[in-house]
């Protein structure tokens, strides 16, 4: 792969380090950080989810927050609580686990289509709304969510609108015959030290991949890709959001791999990502991603 910025090559040195043999998925998360977007892995248990979240968290001084999905979560226990305090005879707000930079939603779709629906103010508009009053969420806000297999006793489908929300769907899945050697001969990691950028940094960085220079060959090339899937027989039409999130993710994989603009290789590398989990559910999304790719030509039909 192409070289790493050099503000994020140590977080992405020491995240490829922890998680053998998976450097796409790893820079993909990255990628999607940047973007300002949230994240959905679908995968197995002990594939390294968890451990990504908080590796990434570590990585930029972010506070986090693991929040455990299960059937009787209520929409409280995320948000928060207005409390009566005989005292002041007023309520007073108390901020749920939500009011942190990195939220790890786990087994989200393990908890009911009410509670899954906590989430979706918050990744939209980076606030929540309880008893009449807005509260506004720390930035950055990023939200990682795992899901669980459809077909695993007691769980929910998500939503469309609930997918939607996430920029970015990636399985990690299992490691390489190497990797997996090389991690069982490493045996448990110990915690190490981590040189973390600080939030204002990442901040900062998002703003220069806002900034990074599109040119409109490039901006036609997505728009077809995304017209594509319109009349592609089957599939979930991409929306104008999708586009703006396609284009957000395509310039962060690009700055992280210390480009001065995007290219359309670079949207290739994130469109299966952003788009699979909006063309179709399961493997169809993805074979409708890969259908789509093969089908519009970069080169041609440039503006």
């Amino acid at each position: 792969m192409n070289q790493i910025h050099p503000q994020l090559a140590p977080i992405c040195d020491y995240l490829e380090q922890q998680l053998l043999g998976k450097p796409k998925a790893v820079r993909l998360a990255l990628s999607c950080l940047l973007a300002s977007g949230h994240l959905l892995i679908e995968d197995l248990p002990g594939a390294g989810k968890t451990s990504l979240a908080k590796w990434l968290a570590a990585g930029f001084g972010l506070s986090f927050q693991r929040i455990q999905f299960t059937s009787d979560l209520l929409p409280a226990d995320i948000i928060g609580v207005s409390v009566f305090e005989p005292p002041t005879q007023q309520f007073k707000f108390h901020p749920g686990p939500i009011f942190h930079h990195l939220v790890l939603a786990d087994e989200l779709n393990r908890a009911s289509p009410r509670t899954q629906s906590a989430l979706l103010e918050a990744m939209e508009e980076q606030q929540v709304s309880t008893d009449g009053e807005s509260y506004s969420l720390k930035a950055p806000f990023f939200v990682i969510a795992t899901q669980n297999p459809r077909e695993q006793l007691g769980t929910f489908d998500l939503p469309e609108s609930q997918l939607d929300r996430f920029a970015m769907r990636l399985s990690i899945g299992f490691p390489d015959l190497d990797s997996e050697m090389a991690m069982l001969k490493r045996g448990k990691q110990t915690s190490q030290s981590l040189a973390a950028l600080s939030v204002e940094q990442l901040l900062n960085l998002q703003h220069q991949v806002s900034e990074l220079h599109c040119s409109d060959a490039l901006l036609d090339y997505l728009l077809r890709l995304v017209h594509c899937s319109r009349v592609l027989e089957g599939a979930s039409p991409l929306s104008p959001r999708c586009s703006l999130t396609l284009l957000a993710c395509a310039k962060a994989w690009a700055f992280v791999h210390h480009k001065q603009h995007v290219s359309s290789e670079d949207v290739q590398a994130v469109f299966s990502a952003v788009s699979a989990h909006r063309l179709g559910r399961g493997d169809s999304g993805e074979a409708y991603a890969k259908q789509i790719l093969a089908e519009v030509d970069p080169y041609s039909d440039l503006t």
